[in-house]
């Protein structure tokens, strides 16, 4: 946060940016094509709306207005957020040391089949890619482990053990 002054609305709402974001290669430049895309496209598309918002007359009772501008705020929040997700990004090594860590590819079995997991940064996420956080229950139990180990996870309906099948 910056010292004297009102806090940045990115500081409000992520003030867990100030520190570092593990992301892939592929990660990062996810996150910069979608800055770059809120930068030009989005912006001139949302004052578009407010101009032509504003040719209504009185803005005070103007709900197409109002929806611009608020939809307005979101988007230079957003832009603030990824900017300094990006400025603080640290990419994630591979190291293929047979242990699970941050970027790795993980193969658990249990009693319902086998899955297979990407252990990414919590900016990464994506649950329907099998993408999960390493700060998630499964993510923080993984971690460290190799193949043929088997880590007990914490889920809703209690604990749960895994085998690793493959790490890559």
């Amino acid at each position: 946060m910056r010292t004297g002054g009102a806090p940045t609305p990115a500081e409000v709402c992520c003030p867990m940016l100030d520190k570092p974001v593990l992301l892939t290669q592929e990660g990062l430049v996810k996150l910069q094509k979608e800055l770059e895309e809120l930068r030009t496209t989005r912006r001139s598309e949302i004052a578009e709306r407010i101009k032509y918002a504003k040719e209504f007359g009185d803005i005070s009772e103007n709900a197409e207005y109002d929806d611009a501008k608020n939809e307005q705020g979101m988007l230079e929040g957003r832009i603030l957020t990824l900017e300094k997700m990006i400025r603080n990004a640290v990419i994630i090594e591979d190291q293929h040391d047979g242990r699970v860590q941050v970027g790795s590819r993980v193969t658990v079995r249990d009693e319902f089949g086998e899955e297979e997991y990407t252990i990414v940064g919590p900016a990464e996420v994506d649950v329907a890619k099998g993408r999960i956080s390493m700060e998630s229950p499964v993510g923080k139990a993984l971690l460290g482990h190799k193949v043929g180990e088997e880590v007990k996870v914490q889920t809703p309906g209690g604990m749960r053990p895994v085998t690793i099948v493959k790490v890559s």
